[in-house]
């Protein structure tokens, strides 16, 4: 089974085909959230803290962290984004245990995140571009962590799934020529709008059974791409998660503080054997009736984890699987 360690200086996180799904926290990212990339130009980090621990709180076994804020007063990326993140990473990881996703399209972002980062962090990613596969790669190689490999290359991003996958593919087999080994890679297929491409669904449900019996690999999505641009958008989100746990999917860039997804998720995990004696869900259970009596979500599960009913992950560090 492939398995990829992810982990903290005091928490480790497997993803794999005979694990819980991991569940990545989007929400530390000002990517379209106004507030928050001007809260983090001015220097003012509350609502990364109150993210960070409501997330987790929620169920975020992984958190994401993107610092592409496009400042007013110097606009260049490369000069104000890694030392934003440096101080995002030491931030988050001084405020919860779990693993960071360290997420950025710029390479000196990344490097920056890395060098602050404790334990073995996941990096948010590498597509098939020439360019991004030699900035990127040796990152991985030097650091010796697990990436998000995007399924799109110099040509774009296709809406032929046979492309997407030919694209996975050849990130695969270079990051071996790296010594980089097929369970540190975790391919996001492309989840295409169903909203405007009608087979999105399938194609991404067919993609990810390739991936795991063809490559090995495990596999992530932004999730709420699935209903972008519709009404009522988390119902959908939530029939589609269980639908891609079912064709292989271990992972997915979600917002965890979204009740009806975390329910989801939570019962898919019983129903593949991957929630032992359906303990996690009759924790989960009690959220859910704090909130039937009037409990916002978030405070619902704050609570519960407060009164030590979260379920913890195995302690570790820097380390491999085979």
């Amino acid at each position: 089974m492939t398995r990829t360690i992810v982990a903290s200086k005091s928490k480790t996180v497997t993803i794999g085909f005979d694990e819980p799904f991991c569940v990545i926290g989007e929400r530390i990212n000002p990517t379209g959230r106004k507030k928050l990339a001007a809260e983090l130009e001015a220097g003012d980090f509350s609502t990364v803290e109150k993210d960070a621990l409501e997330q987790v709180a929620c169920g975020a076994m992984v958190l994401d962290v993107n610092a592409g804020v496009v400042y007013n007063s110097n606009p260049n990326p490369n000069e104000t984004e890694p030392p934003l993140m440096r101080r995002m990473i030491e931030l988050v990881q001084g405020l919860v245990e779990v693993p960071l996703c360290i997420d950025s399209s710029v390479p000196a972002a990344l490097e920056a995140g890395l060098e602050a980062a404790e334990g073995r962090p996941l990096l948010n990613s590498v597509t098939g571009e020439e360019e991004r596969l030699e900035a990127i790669l040796p990152l991985v190689k030097k650091y010796d962590v697990p990436v998000v490999a995007i399924s799109n290359d110099d040509t774009g991003i296709s809406e032929d799934p046979e492309v997407r996958f030919a694209v996975a593919k050849k990130i695969v087999e270079r990051a071996a020529d790296y010594g980089i080994p097929a369970h540190d890679i975790v391919v996001d297929p492309l989840v295409m709008p169903v909203g405007a491409m009608a087979t999105a669904g399938r194609q991404v449900f067919t993609l990810v059974r390739r991936l795991r019996e063809e490559l090995g690999v495990n596999t992530t999505c932004g999730a709420s791409n699935i209903s972008f641009g519709l009404p009522h958008r988390h119902g959908i989100n939530a029939a589609f998660l269980p639908m891609a746990i079912t064709a292989g999917m271990t992972s997915a860039i979600m917002n965890p503080v979204r009740q009806v997804e975390m329910e989801a998720i939570k019962a898919a995990n019983f129903l593949m054997n991957n929630d032992p004696n359906g303990a996690e869900w009759i924790r989960f259970s009690r959220v859910l009736d704090a909130v039937a009596e009037g409990t916002a979500f978030p405070e619902a599960a704050k609570a519960a984890q407060a009164a030590g009913g979260g379920r913890g992950g195995r302690r570790g560090g820097r380390r491999r699987s085979a």
